[in-house]
């Protein structure tokens, strides 16, 4: 699979497309991809190519760093996995051809918008999304909080770019296909299929900067893996406790507001809660030492912003795992056990949604009553 990929990427000349900040998505037609009538037995997939490694290209097959994210089209990833349609009708989508740290907010929303679209009609029986690895824990996370439907969504990527020796992202999407084709994928969430093992969306996080085996939800556990591309499970279809839904299906793309992260270390400057307010955050949330403390200057600083912009701030933690706990402040939560940027997604709806301070309070701390 990997050396039909490369001469793919020669052929074509590894053409590179430009960051965009809204994406307009384009059918890629079925003429495209030769020899591959439709087959009626099998369920329609759609896949939503966004970029990231698992479309790179680098100078070198045993470069797996420092490679151009986003190279390939969903065309090219298509043909270099003809297994692809034993198992399903796949329609590929170029939504973006980014690196992950280039999606938005408004890149997220259009997503959803797009996902639910193809959901809702009778004629899809799954989704999967093709994400660099960098930021796909957050684009799953949204995906989980804003997408309605018992169908599964799958999110997938890569570790090594497409022209890399042994890259993983041909066998990465055939399994993430085949369990959205699966009906015994229905009902579970949004997930992460990557290196053999389904995940939460949920609840897994990117562990490893370089690994193949990152994708991993330490505490909580995968839902299943692949053996012989074919997925299974560990348990009945079920949702984390407390998982909410916020409904973006007529959100105008730029109207999520502006949340920012700042992290907590000995020394840290309360100057940078208020610079971060003064540009334009409606939130923050403070990826907090521990579990979830911050210093003495820098929490009389966040009092005084929450008094007088009326700013949202949630406590999280800086640690991989762990849950940060109830803050007694009118204003300002706990994360509870989601980690700092999972925790920005969310705060980020509320907002959106015009949470109060009891709904934010129920939103975020309902593992501590």
């Amino acid at each position: 699979m990997r050396s039909t990929l490369l001469s793919l990427a020669v052929q074509v000349g590894l053409a590179v497309a430009s960051p965009i900040t809204v994406p307009i998505p384009q059918l890629v037609g079925r003429q495209q991809v030769v020899d591959h009538p439709f087959n009626a037995s099998l369920p329609n997939i759609t896949i939503f190519a966004t970029g990231g490694t698992i479309a790179g290209s680098a100078a070198s097959s045993d470069q797996t760093t420092g490679y151009q994210a986003g190279a390939l089209g969903v065309d090219l990833l298509l043909q270099a996995v003809p297994q692809l349609y034993n198992v399903s009708n796949p329609k590929g989508i170029q939504f973006a051809n980014v690196g992950s740290s280039e999606v938005t907010p408004s890149m997220l929303v259009n997503l959803t918008q797009h996902i639910q679209r193809e959901l809702d009609s009778p004629y899809c029986q799954g989704v999967v999304v093709t994400h660099g690895t960098d930021t796909l824990e957050e684009t799953g996370f949204f995906l989980d909080l804003t997408v309605d439907s018992t169908k599964p969504v799958v999110m997938v990527g890569a570790m090594r770019p497409a022209t890399a020796i042994s890259a993983d992202g041909p066998i990465n999407l055939l399994e993430a296909v085949t369990l959205a084709a699966s009906p015994t994928a229905k009902g579970r969430g949004v997930m992460v299929a990557l290196n053999d093992r389904i995940g939460s969306a949920w609840y897994t996080t990117k562990s490893n900067a370089n690994m193949l085996d990152t994708f991993k939800a330490v505490e909580q556990g995968f839902l299943g893996f692949f053996l012989n591309i074919k997925p299974f499970f560990y348990f009945q279809p079920s949702l984390p406790i407390g998982k909410h839904y916020f409904n973006v299906s007529t959100t105008a793309l730029d109207a999520l507001p502006q949340v920012d992260v700042l992290f907590g270390h000995q020394g840290l400057d309360p100057a940078l809660a208020r610079a971060a307010v003064a540009s334009g955050a409606k939130g923050l949330v403070l990826a907090g030492m521990g579990a979830g403390s911050w210093t003495r200057n820098g929490t009389a600083a966040i009092a005084d912003i929450v008094e007088q912009t009326g700013t949202a701030v949630v406590y999280s933690r800086r640690s991989m795992d762990g849950s940060a706990g109830r803050s007694s402040r009118k204003g300002t939560y706990g994360s509870g056990t989601l980690n700092p940027q999972k925790t920005r997604i969310m705060l980020q709806l509320a907002i959106n949604a015009g949470y109060d301070d009891d709904q934010m309070r129920a939103l975020f701390e309902f593992e501590q009553e």
